[in-house]
């Protein structure tokens, strides 16, 4: 586990919310949240959205909200509409809310928390709209227990993305990153429409079309500690046609 970098004030006191989509989590979301609280970052909060996962993690989530009821909140949805519906109802919650960052992180223990701080410092200290926490940046690392069809489907999935969309961007799937608030209202989550996985490229292809600046830094990738990967072959088929559908649906964007 890395030691989070300290920030100065008032960087350190940034409202930031992080964004933990759920679905089947209840052994990591505790994990994850003590892990977040744990932050030198007393402006952070945690948005649970929870897609009344059967595990009871619903369940889990609320007790935590009531131990920490000013840094933890609870959005309970109707049922699983994919990883894409459950980041745009939390992201525009955290908006709402007074978010002036907001982060996106797996709830499965694969994204070191403890990255965080660090990354805000990255996007406060450049003009970056977006700071991704990158497993393929110089530094980057995949755990050795990652499978090997899962490097090769991530690896070609990078590369797919990147010939047809042209993004220069080396992790275009990731999924942790701190946001600009600003940047986050420039693009609209009204114009995404992506349910799974594909989410991320969407969003990465949205803040390239309109202008904004991605910084990249170096994470170490883990395999998750509790639970079963949440890819489907539907998901596998929305990433597949998602490219094709993004070049079409906004080609008229721009800043």
């Amino acid at each position: 586990m890395i030691e989070p970098v300290q920030l100065p004030a008032p960087w350190r006191d940034a409202r930031l919310t992080v964004v933990v989509p759920t679905y089947n989590e209840a052994g990591n979301l505790p994990v994850l949240v003590e892990r977040l609280l744990a932050l030198p970052l007393p402006g952070l909060k945690v948005l649970v959205a929870d897609d009344n996962s059967p595990d009871g993690t619903g369940e889990v989530a609320d007790k935590l909200a009531i131990e920490h009821p000013d840094r933890v909140e609870v959005v309970h949805r109707a049922g699983k509409e994919g990883l894409g519906r459950a980041y745009v109802d939390g992201i525009g919650r955290a908006l709402d809310g007074g978010a002036e960052y907001v982060a996106q992180m797996d709830a499965d223990l694969s994204h070191p928390p403890e990255a965080l701080p660090g990354m805000l410092g990255a996007l406060l200290s450049t003009r970056a709209g977006v700071v991704i926490g990158s497993r393929y940046v110089p530094g980057g690392e995949l755990d050795e227990a990652w499978p090997l069809y899962r490097r090769a489907l991530s690896g070609w999935a990078n590369l797919y993305v990147h010939t047809l969309l042209r993004v220069r961007i080396r992790d275009l799937t990731a999924g942790f990153k701190i946001w600009r608030a600003d940047a986050l209202r420039d693009i609209g989550l009204d114009r995404v429409q992506s349910n799974g996985y594909s989410f991320q490229v969407e969003m990465h292809y949205l803040a390239t079309k309109l202008g904004h600046t991605i910084l990249e830094v170096p994470i170490r990738f883990e395999e998750r500690r509790d639970g079963i990967s949440k890819m489907t072959t539907a998901t596998k088929i929305e990433s597949a046609l998602m490219p094709f559908m993004l070049r079409t649906r906004h080609r008229n964007i721009h800043r």
